[in-house]
């Protein structure tokens, strides 16, 4: 509308002119929080608004003085690598009661605030909303007792509200994602893979204990990223026979050949008819039954503890510049809002309308009605799938690997192997796309995954060999093993391998089957999707390393690090390593610089050098510029920072395509796997005529991406067109969008695009992809 269009064309850094924000973390503490402070922070002061922290939460909001002051762009530097809340975070009875509240929104008026942005669980944002519902009340009382004058209420007759959702439970409806949820995961995750090693060596069983009291999220998603024999959650409870299934599961798991089992369970777990189920329980079941070695590990507080991860840093930082977004534009009549993350996309939805559906589930799972609380959650449970197998097909599916190594690669390929042996379909292994040639095709069995989850790297192995240059063999290849369908994981050379494949249709019969490309590499750069499996794991590696730098760079001061990251002509691991590293810049392809902007960015880190937190971070993508190479950058700075700061230089390399999966990786590439697989199902019903497979339709070879809020199947020809085939990328890509909140965050004087904002939208149906990117 007219207002809209109006309001886009303000000035974003006058946005904020004579108006003030206050920012309270409140209820658990989640990591990731101080990321989103950082940014409302930093934002605010970026529109001309004053910004206030509110220490200990409701309870400062309360209390007043000292508990409520200004907050500097220096303040929450540093901030953004740490866990918890660095504001403070405490439960407050005070603000229940209306005297408290009245106290509370004098303090606000007094400083003259009618923004109030709140980092928080359900109770938090529930309490918020009912503070800003009663606002006029509370003026009014404050008036006649003298508190405050009429001018003062007039003044601040309107109270915004905004809030971020922190949790580590991701038990808020209306968001794939809560912050801290991710970073949970990790600890989690460490200690699973810990506690396997010595799992194996002495055949044991482990009993894993989650936080989770209503929500089976992490439980869920543990079980996923570890291949855990058995898991519980809340909104699924059991079968009543569930004791001797889990004992047969157990039993069959150790028969296979697996030397230990894990079973995942949250501490909220109960039966059908609500008696909780304990890890004592199960250990006593599993050792009285079976006789299996059994041990408990109650994780407790540490899964709120620790570094936050890299996704939950950009998620805190995104949240934060819409939640400032969000304040200085509402209204009266704009209701209390939550910045939620769907898919990549952030979006606003109604404050109240999340609670009810938080509050429905709690309802249906309290009345027996699983299927519902599964529904209102949006909780991906296709973990069923691989517990139902259907009749045998015959169908000959290929799997192979492409390019160079990723973390999640494993985890797909696992996925894929399981899923399509539950399907009814022969799986085979293609060792690299060069083993067409050495006839290295295998068939791989569901045993024979085991484990492959949580490995890094690529154990089928993987060439950068494309099939150009030997279509011949491989059409012998694919007619002696009578294969029916390809599923090709990898990056680049992946997709142009797999179009290359669909253009011999035209020569060679064979090459008609349907044909999946699961996008894997470091680099995301392939078309058609927003995220690539092993980027995650590449933006934690470099996330932890410029922490380290940054710390090294605390004892000496006065120093400024040049960090050269993967990711060929693509700018995307830089421009997010940048974020969620808290650095001063990222140099990238896309974005064309000279030796202006060089210079324009070595004086501010000169003025940086005169604050508190004198230190310096870049990020340079290492195609970003044939002559503005790294070294040459480190020896401009290093000459043009002389007497001011000394300057170093780190190539992160191949660190960034090696180590363990994150959470985020395994999980990807399990629901990518496993969703190739149902896709290439279809496509076998589809393409079955006269008693033969023929499949030459542009649909029927497919880049399996996330697209915005979902995961899709896009036809490789149609990606063509937005291809730069000389440059190995797309011609468009998501995240330049965020480059300016990256820039912003870091001081540069640019203008924020407000224009490509979130709107108000609406929870009801839940709207859970629960394929979160970042």
């Amino acid at each position: 509308n007219m207002s809209q269009k109006a309001q886009y064309t303000v000035d974003p850094t006058k946005m904020g002119i004579g108006r003030s924000i206050a920012v309270l973390t409140s209820g658990g503490d989640a990591q990731g929080m101080n990321a989103a402070v950082r940014a409302t922070v930093r934002v605010g002061l970026y529109t001309g608004a004053k910004v206030y922290f509110v220490h200990e939460g409701y309870q400062g909001l309360v209390e007043g003085g000292d508990h409520i002051c200004a907050a500097t762009w220096d303040s929450v530097s540093m901030m953004v690598q740490l866990g918890g809340t660095v504001i403070g975070s405490a439960r407050c009875d005070d603000f229940r009661d209306r005297e408290g509240r009245m106290k509370a929104a004098s303090n606000l008026v007094n400083l003259g605030i009618t923004n109030l942005c709140v980092i928080g669980g359900d109770g938090s944002l529930t309490g918020a909303n009912e503070f800003r519902t009663e606002w006029s009340g509370l003026l009014a009382d404050l008036v006649k007792a003298g508190k405050i004058s009429d001018k003062q209420a007039r003044k601040s007759s309107h109270l915004n509200i905004v809030g971020m959702v922190g949790s580590i439970d991701n038990d808020f409806c209306g968001t794939d994602m809560t912050i801290g949820t991710d970073s949970a995961l990790h600890r989690i995750i460490e200690v699973v893979d810990a506690i396997s090693t010595t799992a194996q060596s002495h055949q044991r069983t482990f009993i894993l204990e989650v936080m989770g009291r209503h929500c089976g999220y992490l439980a869920l998603y543990t079980a996923l990223a570890c291949g855990a024999h058995w898991v519980f959650i809340p909104e699924m409870p059991p079968a009543d026979d569930w004791e001797a299934h889990l004992c047969m599961r157990l039993a069959e798991q150790r028969t296979q050949g697996s030397r230990l089992n894990v079973i995942i369970i949250p501490e909220g777990a109960k039966s059908r008819n609500g008696e909780l189920i304990t890890s004592d329980q199960i250990k006593k079941l599993v050792t009285d039954k079976l006789g299996f070695d059994t041990r408990i590990t109650v994780l407790g507080h540490v899964q709120r503890g620790g570094t936050p991860s890299a996704f939950d840093r950009i998620l805190g930082s995104r949240m934060g510049v819409e939640a400032v977004l969000a304040l200085l534009e509402a209204t009266p009549e704009t209701p209390a809002c939550v910045v939620t993350l769907s898919g990549n996309q952030a979006v606003r939805l109604p404050l109240m309308e999340c609670v009810q559906v938080t509050k429905d589930v709690a309802a249906a799972m309290a009345e027996g009605r699983f299927k519902d609380a599964i529904k209102l959650r949006g909780m991906y449970v296709f973990l069923t799938f691989f517990f139902f197998f259907y009749e045998q097909t015959n169908m000959n599916v290929a799997i192979m690997n492409v390019g160079a190594p990723c973390a999640g690669m494993n985890a797909a390929v696992r996925a894929a192997v399981r899923m399509g042996i539950a399907q009814g379909h022969n799986m085979l292994a293609v060792h690299n796309i060069a083993s067409f040639v050495f006839l290295q095709i295998k068939p791989i069995t569901w045993t024979s995954v085991s484990g492959w989850t949580g490995k890094g790297g690529s154990i089928l192995g993987t060439k950068r060999a494309g099939p150009v240059k030997m279509l011949e063999k491989i059409r012998l290849s694919i007619t002696k093993h009578n294969i029916h369908a390809l599923v090709i994981i990898g990056g680049f050379q992946a997709y142009t391998g797999a179009l290359e494949l669909v253009q011999a249709r035209e020569m060679y019969m064979e090459m008609c089957i349907p044909m999946v490309v699961i996008p894997a590499t470091v680099s995301n750069n392939v078309p058609g999707t927003d995220f690539s499996l092993g980027t995650d794991t590449a933006l934690n590696a470099i996330a932890s390393t410029c922490d380290r730098v940054k710390q090294s760079a605390a004892g000496t001061k006065s120093r400024v690090f040049i960090i050269e990251t993967m990711g060929g002509y693509c700018g995307y691991l830089a421009t997010m390593g940048a974020l969620a590293a808290g650095a001063d810049g990222a140099y990238i392809f896309e974005e064309k610089f000279n030796i202006k902007d060089l210079e324009m960015d070595v004086e501010l880190l000169m003025e940086k050098m005169n604050t508190p937190m004198n230190r310096g971070l870049i990020l340079r993508n290492e195609n970003c510029n044939a002559n503005y190479t790294t070294d040459f950058i480190f020896r401009l700075y290093s000459e043009e920072g002389k007497g001011v700061f000394d300057c170093r230089m780190n190539v992160l390399g191949h660190m960034q395509q090696g180590g363990a999966p994150s959470p985020f990786d395994r999980n990807f590439g399990t629901k990518m796997g496993a969703k190739s697989i149902m896709w290439l199902t279809e496509k076998f019903k589809e393409c079955y005529r006269h008693g033969r497979f023929f499949a030459n339709s542009p649909d029927s070879a497919c880049v399996l991406g996330m697209r915005k809020r979902a995961l899709t199947f896009q036809p490789l020809a149609e990606l063509k067109a937005d291809t730069d085939f000389e440059h190995r990328m797309p011609k468009t890509q998501w995240w330049l969008k965020i480059r300016p909140i990256m820039k912003i965050l870091a001081k540069h004087n640019i203008k924020l695009d407000t224009s490509d904002h979130a709107n108000m939208e609406h929870v009801f149906p839940p709207k859970k992809s629960n394929c979160y990117v970042v």
